[in-house]
């Protein structure tokens, strides 16, 4: 896998953008989640979480009858990410932080999530086959796999705060290719979505065993 050569393990174009434009291009971080399906009671892993944008609005959704796990390869972005959490008042121990590679996560996590959720990283994976197969390995039998990916358009076009963001235009995915590596991998449809201005989400779910 083509990696950062700063931080062996990182994904290509993984970077975290600024909190500013984050938050304008998802001012609805919650609602983003419960259309890709986290629901009450779920044991989800947030996984490459960055600076946490999506993991505190995922422990909000499941509450005390869910597990929350957080794993990202970049301890400064797990600092970040633990530290929105405490600035929204989520308990110390209420979110698991694991610093690990996420391309070696199957067995070694401290429970099986039944969800998992991967957002704006896909792209940056050179060997997204590999990485599917350990989503899929890690993942409990009839548990669903969330993907969220900037579409397939000119950066040029994609603009936040008057500037093109997001990855360049060659490295990103069609919803169509999303598919077709996780189905390689035994993944199942259950929909796409479309994430508003820029994104879409996939869900997939993984067969009962």
């Amino acid at each position: 896998m083509n990696m950062n050569n700063s931080n062996p393990g990182k994904f290509v174009s993984s970077t975290m953008p600024a909190a500013d434009w984050w938050q304008a291009l998802w001012p609805d971080p919650e609602g983003v989640m419960r259309r890709l399906g986290v629901d009450f009671g779920h044991s989800v892993l947030d996984l490459c979480c960055g600076d946490g944008y999506f993991t505190a609005p995922i422990f909000n959704i499941v509450g005390g009858s869910g597990r929350v796990m957080a794993l990202d390869i970049d301890p400064h972005m797990l600092n970040l990410a633990k530290a929105h959490a405490r600035t929204v008042g989520i308990p110390a121990d209420g979110i698991d932080w694991l610093e690990q590679d996420a391309r070696k996560i199957a067995g070694h996590l401290p429970r099986v999530p039944d969800f998992i959720l991967i957002a704006n990283t896909l792209h940056g994976a050179e060997d997204k086959k590999a990485l599917m197969a350990e989503i899929y390995s890690a993942l409990m039998p009839g548990g669903q796999f969330a993907v969220i990916n900037w579409h397939h358009r000119p950066k040029r076009e994609t603009t936040v705060l008057n500037h093109p963001r997001g990855p360049e235009t060659t490295s990103r995915m069609t919803p169509d290719q999303v598919i077709d590596y996780a189905a390689e991998a035994g993944f199942r449809l259950h929909g796409v979505i479309e994430l508003p201005p820029y994104h879409y989400g996939v869900v997939f779910d993984k067969r009962k065993a």
